[in-house]
């Protein structure tokens, strides 16, 4: 039978939703089925039953070969990056002091080496992006094939239904029928056997119903893996068009940052020294102009010199007064003695006239 397309939603109960030519399509299938026919019974829906089985197969290993680990690992070592484009914090008074000398060439060279590192991981996130993207389509695909067999299987499972309520309220119950009026041993075996072909195919149809029950289940696994594919191709494309741009802004932010406190600091060395040199001569002057004052109000000789230098030559006056005193009497008595000799010569030049 072709099987009519749906979605899963609504053919998740025996009640399909059928147009009154799919419901004809069943009765006249179901018309045509002979559970005495073995070659029919154990062909009956086999090969949706094998294209179910193969397609089971294929999700189981696509569920294996489901494997984000490279992806972790990109996405880690995306965070790695920009850690290491970080300059690290260093303690004591000379860390604090190299951090202010060499913060802006160590945050530029680290966002230079972060920003080539990205470029190659946001390329690969990129790559298993269009990856999970084939994938999402592949599963889309297994879905609408898997809900072809599981419709296909529902029909094939009413058709077999209806023909076994068809066959046990006519034949079977005629057979019945004929063995218990003509208590006839082959009419009895006769019963017997159809009634066991209709229990081989009524389990037949309970077999088709464990297969669809199985479709049932894989459809939800399709869509589980399906959704958890786009959840992280969603995610990924968060990362490369908001959050890695976002980190590229806040990394060059950073990076002007650094330049501008690097000039800030220079900037602030020069003020410093600028102060500096301005206190040193406004002190300097501020001397200068104190001892410019004390000097310019200082007397040209200082009283207490004077007093000493006019002690002084009042002294020298008075040592000469003395001296010439001494001197001046010294020849008084020179002169008197010099007329006593002269005296004492003349008294001889009496006395001894020549």
């Amino acid at each position: 039978m072709e099987a009519p397309e749906g979605t899963l939603d609504g053919i998740l109960s025996d009640e399909l939703q059928l147009s009154e030519k799919e419901k004809q399509q069943i009765q006249e299938f179901a018309k045509r089925i002979d559970v005495r026919n073995d070659r029919m019974v154990n062909s009956y829906c086999a090969d949706v039953q094998k294209k179910v089985a193969t397609l089971t197969a294929a999700v189981s290993d696509a569920v294996n070969s489901q494997d984000y680990a490279d992806i972790g690992s990109d996405l880690k070592e995306l965070c790695d990056a920009l850690n290491r484009a970080i300059l690290p914090e260093k303690k004591g008074i000379f860390g604090f002091l190299g951090k202010r000398k060499n913060k802006a060439s160590e945050t530029i060279n680290n966002y230079e080496c972060a920003n080539e590192r990205i470029k190659q991981i946001e390329n690969n996130l990129r790559q298993r992006q269009k990856l999970l993207m084939k994938d999402i389509q592949v599963f889309e695909q297994m879905y609408h094939t898997n809900l072809g067999f599981y419709r296909e299987l529902s029909m094939y499972i009413m058709a077999g239904k209806q023909a076994l309520s068809s066959l046990r309220s006519t034949k079977l119950d005629e057979r019945k029928g004929n063995a218990e009026n003509s208590g006839d041993l082959l009419a009895l075996q006769s019963f017997r056997d159809y009634e066991e072909s209709c229990n081989r195919f009524e389990k037949k149809v309970s077999d088709l119903e464990t297969t669809r029950l199985i479709s049932m289940q894989m459809a939800a696994q399709i869509r589980l893996l399906q959704n958890a594919d786009q959840q992280v191709v969603d995610k990924l494309n968060q990362d490369v068009l908001h959050t890695i741009p976002l980190w590229r802004n806040q990394m060059a932010l950073s990076m002007g940052l650094a330049h501008m406190t690097a000039t800030m600091e220079e900037q602030d060395s020069v003020d410093r020294t600028t102060k500096k040199i301005l206190r040193r001569n406004t002190e300097n002057i501020k001397k200068s102009a104190v001892d410019a004052a004390i000097a310019s109000q200082k007397e040209f000789v200082d009283a207490e010199e004077l007093k000493k230098a006019n002690d002084s030559m009042i002294a020298s006056v008075d040592e000469v007064v003395r001296i010439h005193g001494e001197g001046t009497k010294r020849r008084v008595e020179v002169q008197e003695e010099f007329i006593k000799m002269k005296d004492e010569l003349k008294k001889m030049t009496e006395i001894y006239p020549s």
